[in-house]
């Protein structure tokens, strides 16, 4: 079983798509799945004093405008292992470019985290959570010396459906319906 291309992304929880996650919340090793065998790889090790602040990982049979799945950061109060699946309730996107490429991240909290409940927008989570997602993303490559993230903007989750949406027809179109 492939994780990008044989979990399908749709939920049974209306609002909510599912999740695999690669990185844990607060690592320092950045995963990734390897497009062609499925199982999870360490890209590399943070060169920066940061880890990440949510768990982190993309959203099966989709495909983004950098040729990868659509990312997805989840907020929970717990670290997620690798490869976990994770229904998550989609509240926003945080718009970027990396290496001059659109690169979304779809931000969502995990729909079976009480501590989350209640939480559907950008608007109703805590202000630091996001101010430190944004920061993270501003800073975790600035010492790698390696190019410049940009975060243009964020968005509601009306925005993020959109985006979700076009990599789900993208996929299609690149990959053949499953």
């Amino acid at each position: 079983m492939h994780p990008w291309h044989d979990i399908h992304s749709f939920s049974e929880q209306e609002g909510t798509v599912r999740a695999v996650i690669e990185i844990p919340k607060h690592s320092k090793a950045k995963f990734e799945i390897d497009k062609e065998s499925g199982l999870l790889k360490l890209d590399r090790m943070l060169f920066a004093a940061v880890r990440y602040p949510a768990n982190y990982g993309f959203i099966p049979q989709t495909f983004a405008g950098d040729n990868d799945p659509l990312d997805i950061l989840v907020f929970c109060q717990a670290e997620m292992p690798p490869l976990c699946l994770i229904e998550a309730r989609v509240i926003g996107v945080m718009r970027m470019r990396d290496k001059e490429e659109t690169d979304d991240k779809i931000l969502a909290v995990a729909a079976n985290d009480v501590s989350f409940d209640g939480i559907n927008s950008l608007e109703q989570l805590p202000p630091w959570i996001l101010q430190e997602t944004l920061r993270f993303f501003q800073d975790y490559k600035a010492l790698e010396k390696v190019n410049k993230v940009v975060i243009e903007e964020t968005l509601d989750a009306m925005a993020a459906w959109e985006i979700i949406e076009e990599a789900r027809i993208s996929y299609q179109n690149t990959f053949g319906k499953r």
